[in-house]
């Protein structure tokens, strides 16, 4: 028998049980490394020399111990299953539980604020986290396209009023550009990726702003052009740079692209080809 199949005797019945194909990322802790622990444990020996063994920082050794026991109740499976539930995707929202759904809908509708009614859930339910939840949790399920467990009219309920999200960081400033297109305008193929020609373009600029890099992302293949950037990242050096690049593809790789939005790359295309969009102010870079 393969060392990738185990057969399972349950009340007679014998089957065959499914490999567990699960491994944690990389740089997390393994069931070998909790082994090593739970032994160094048992043997009395410090978390220092533990961390030593496994080449791990001790703080990580700690924290493991501290969180899963103690160095008395230490165990592998039970510190194990932690780590693959937190490693489950997608992750389920927490307003995905109908009855605190209902009393953050109830409150909210009653006009409470989101910060209210999580520090209210706190003091209600202090020993049950499933009916616990942070107020910006509630601002993403209101605000955030694809959380939206909660019904979009709710945002009417909150004291601002506003149907969209301002950032709190007001060095984030967005410049206002003659005849821009926006996202929304892009045509309905883009968002199933499944025609190539629609790129997404973006500006990395390194430290202290004293050297750069652009990018154009082609949705569909996942294909990547960087913009060299030797002097000047300025908006007349990048959509020179961009156009560069375009002009080396065949014409039907090259239907529309979409610009990042914020400040630090105010190009201005004239006369553009492909056609150029911009993104929305709430989200200032298109997701990739």
């Amino acid at each position: 028998m393969s060392s990738a199949r185990v057969h399972v005797m349950l009340r007679g019945q014998s089957r065959e049980a499914r490999p567990d194909l699960w491994s944690p990322a990389r740089g997390r802790l393994t069931m070998a490394d909790r082994e090593e622990i739970m032994l160094g444990l048992d043997r009395g020996k410090s978390l220092r020399a533990i961390a030593r063994r496994l080449e791990r920082s001790p703080s990580t050794v700690s924290r493991e111990v501290v969180a899963k026991g103690g160095r008395q109740q230490y165990r592998i499976w039970p510190a194990l299953q932690p780590a693959r539930v937190c490693t489950r995707r997608p992750k389920s929202a927490k307003l995905d539980d109908p009855a605190l759904c209902e009393k953050v809908t109830t409150w909210l509708e009653e006009f409470w604020s989101p910060d209210e009614i999580s520090r209210r859930l706190r003091r209600e339910f202090p020993d049950d986290a499933a009916m616990q939840i942070s107020h910006e949790a509630i601002y993403q399920s209101l605000y955030v396209q694809g959380r939206g467990e909660l019904r979009r009219e709710l945002t009417r309920c909150l004291r601002s009023g506003r149907a969209q999200r301002r950032s709190q960081d007001q060095s984030e400033r967005h410049i206002n550009i003659p005849n821009m297109v926006m996202i929304s305008e892009r045509p309905a193929e883009v968002e199933d990726r499944a025609v190539p020609g629609r790129w997404e373009g973006d500006l990395i600029i390194g430290a202290g702003g004293k050297s750069a890099v652009g990018t154009l992302v082609e949705r569909s293949t996942r294909f990547v052009l960087l913009l060299h950037l030797p002097d000047d990242h300025g908006a007349q050096a990048v959509e020179e740079a961009m156009r560069r690049a375009i002009t080396t593809l065949p014409s039907e790789l090259t239907r529309s692209v979409t610009w990042d939005r914020e400040v630090k790359w105010p190009v201005t295309l004239t006369s553009p080809s492909p056609p150029a969009f911009r993104c929305s102010p709430p989200t200032p870079a298109a997701p990739h």
